[in-house]
Order: C-alpha cells, then sequence, then structure tokens
C-alpha cells in the first residue's frame, strides 16, 4: 500500500472528534485508507442492499451494535442515519467512534452540517499526488506518461490493467451508479456528451451558454447536471480572484477535471504518445498542476486557498495562493524548455499589484532554476516546495 499524506491528520481528528469524515471521488482510495488506520473498527458497506435497508429502518437499532466504534463506508446512502448519529454521540461522545465515507461532497458535507456541526471534521483524499508516487518510487519518468495515466490507486496496485480499460469502466460506474442517486436525469446520454464537452473545455472560462448549446439542452439544466460533476468530484471549478488592481477582471470560473486520466479518457487519448501532439496538451498539463495544488491543500485537511487571475485584457495569472496577508503568482507552461517569455504575465501582475512575494513557474522540464524574483520547477518536484509555502 503505497502510504497516503491525509493518514496523520486523520488520526489527529480522530482524537479530538466523535465523527470524522473522508470523502472524495469513487476509487481514491478512502475505504483502504480508513481501513488501514481504524483496523479495530467493524467495517460496513452502507451499498450492500441488506444493511443498507436495515440502517433505514431502524437506524437506532443498527447503530446500537457498534458501541466500540465503527466505519459506515458510502454513508451518503442511508440519509437517516444522520440524525441519529448525533443522539449516538451525545449520549457517548467517544473521540473516533465513527469513521465516514462518502463520495458525494455536497450531499455529505450538508448532512455533517445540519446534525452534527462541532461534532464532526470533513476530510477530502484525492487519487495519488505526485509526492505520494515520489515518495513509494512510483512516479513515472515521463510527464506525458502520469498525466495520461492519471492518479487513481487502483492504477498503481494492477500493474497489467489497462487506463483506457479501467475509464471505461468508471465512467459507465458513476454515470449508471451515482448519477441516478444524485438527480433523476431522463437521458444519461446527453449528460455523458456534457462530461465529454467540459473535457474539450479544460483550463477554459466556464461559459454556461455555450455548453447548454453543444449539449442541446436548457442553462438551467446545464447548471445542475455540473452541480453534479462537481459534487461526485468529477470537475472543479477555480474561482477567479477578486481583488482587481484598477483593472476589470473576468468573473467566471475556470474548469478542471480532479485527474487528468479520466480527462485524457473523455478526450479520446489512448496512449501517452498520443499526448505529445494533442491541441490540448498544454491545458491539460496546466489542469495537472492545478489538480496538484488542490492535493496539496486537501491531504493536509484544509480547503484551498488557490485562485487565477485574469483581466479583460488577456493577461493571466495561471494560479494565485492565497498565503496569509501574501498572494503568490503560479504560471504552467508544458514546454521541456523554459523561455523568458513564460515570465511575461507574471511580471506584469507584479508590476500591477506592487507585490514583492516571489513568483513560482512550474514547466514540463527537468531542471529547477532561478530567474530575478522567480522560481522556476520542474513538473516532478514542484510539491515540495509548494507545499511549504502554503502550510
Amino acid at each position: 500500500m503505497i502510504p497516503r499524506r491525509l493518514s496523520n491528520k486523520l488520526v489527529a481528528l480522530a482524537r479530538a472528534y466523535p465523527v470524522v469524515s473522508v470523502c472524495g471521488p469513487r476509487q481514491s482510495g478512502k475505504t483502504t485508507l480508513v481501513k488501514v488506520t481504524f483496523p479495530r473498527h467493524a467495517y460496513v458497506s452502507l451499498e450492500d442492499l441488506d444493511t443498507r435497508n436495515f440502517a433505514a429502518a431502524d437506524p437506532r437499532a443498527f447503530l446500537k451494535q457498534y458501541p466500540k466504534g465503527v466505519i459506515l463506508d458510502e454513508v451518503q446512502r442511508v440519509p437517516e442515519l444522520f440524525s441519529y448519529l448525533q443522539t449516538e454521540v451525545d449520549q457517548q461522545s467517544k473521540p473516533g467512534r465513527f469513521i465516514l465515507t462518502g463520495s458525494q461532497q455536497f450531499l455529505l458535507l450538508e448532512r455533517v452540517s445540519q446534525t452534527l456541526a462541532g461534532r464532526a471534521a470533513l476530510l477530502t483524499l484525492l487519487p495519488f499526488s505526485v509526492g505520494e508516487l515520489r515518495a513509494a518510487k512510483r512516479l513515472p519518468t515521463s510527464l506525458n506518461t502520469l498525466v495520461w495515466k492519471g492518479s487513481y490507486p487502483r492504477l498503481y496496485s494492477a500493474r497489467t490493467l489497462n487506463p483506457t480499460d479501467w475509464y471505461a469502466n468508471y465512467v459507465q460506474m458513476y454515470v449508471e451508479r451515482d448519477v441516478r442517486q444524485l438527480k433523476n436525469i431522463s437521458d444519461l446520454s446527453d449528460f455523458q456528451r456534457l462530461i465529454r464537452l467540459c473535457a474539450a473545455r479544460a483550463g477554459q472560462l466556464l461559459n454556461l451558454s455555450s455548453l447548454a448549446e453543444a449539449c442541446g439542452v436548457t442553462h438551467n439544466t446545464v447548471k445542475a447536471w455540473l452541480s453534479i460533476l462537481e459534487a461526485s468530484f468529477i470537475i472543479y471549478l477555480l474561482q477567479p480572484h477578486h481583488r482587481n488592481f484598477r483593472k476589470r477582471l473576468v468573473k467566471m470560473p475556470k474548469l478542471y477535471f480532479y485527474d487528468t486520466g479520466l480527462l485524457c479518457y473523455c478526450l479520446g487519448i489512448r496512449t501517452s504518445r498520443d499526448l505529445t501532439y494533442h491541441a490540448m496538451r498544454g491545458a491539460i498539463v496546466e489542469n495537472f498542476v492545478i489538480a496538484e495544488l488542490l492535493k496539496l491543500w486537501y491531504h493536509q485537511g484544509r480547503q484551498p486557498s488557490l485562485y487565477f487571475w485574469r483581466d479583460r485584457h488577456g493577461h493571466e495569472v495561471d494560479g494565485l495562493i492565497e498565503a496569509g496577508r501574501r498572494l503568490i503568482p503560479l504560471e504552467i507552461k508544458a514546454s521541456e524548455t523554459f523561455q523568458e517569455r513564460f515570465l511575461r504575465d507574471l511580471r506584469y501582475w507584479q508590476r500591477l499589484s506592487g507585490s514583492r512575494a516571489d513568483a513560482y513557474v512550474v514547466y514540463g522540464g527537468a531542471m529547477e532554476q532561478r530567474r530575478s524574483g522567480v522560481h522556476i520547477l520542474p513538473w516532478d518536484r514542484f510539491d515540495a516546495t509548494l507545499e511549504g509555502i502554503i502550510r
């Protein structure tokens, strides 16, 4: 098993809270993490129909079975449990008694905040990070291979598993099961088309009207479906930073996927070699870095303080990291060779903002470099530098 960075935070919170919830995409390693971390807890999967029916029919009797601690996997499948969890916790507030997992973040967050406020801690586990793979000596040596393969644990435990086959099954399972749980969608083919359309727009400003027209559904339908994709950790909407420095800024978020392997599959990229000359390679590498930055926060048990900045004239900073009172700008380039023109928008933002904070460029090369006030970081080690900044 590849060790997970989130495990230390999980243990610490389980010593302080009676309920700890771990949410994240399906197959991100949640079940493995909590079972390894809490080997003495009973384990119950609420995906099992008989178990789910019992829990829904008699929640009090169901919970009374586990006075010494239990892992409730995919707990959002039985929303009736949450009120009874509150009662159990109020009667016996033993730290770490209930460990919950779920793959639908908004649903789980809503239930926890409504019934378990002050009693529960909420964590997010994403697929493997670059740092986790590097520490386990499982990091691919090629950026293209890593980006195409993605970071889901199953692809690193079964060495002969073809990523294309795995993602095909993943998408089918997600659409057929999870989407039907979240919303009654009459035509799943339209929803699948939306996923592919989102993939083609990765790294771009979100345009609901364009998506609705291309998908052949209404503006409100697209908005609702995007919420489903967000809730189940398929897409992430990166918000623009609000500080304008006397410039008119764009107000739409940018669309990214949580995992570039899934993104490549949805784009029809079937081998890492196909990625080399793909028209979207730059956007896909940008997506990869943004997703890795999110993991730096989430796997420390924190919410991301990550934005982008873009004015109406097209000047753009790919990432703005809020670190205390500092704003740290970041540029992302897929090229293996650093070029001075990569610094143009960073320099513009530094002059406009008057910021004295160092800037960063993450690129597809192998050599770490330094320019005046700018750190140039290679794709396979940039996380180690930036992790120290956001702590």
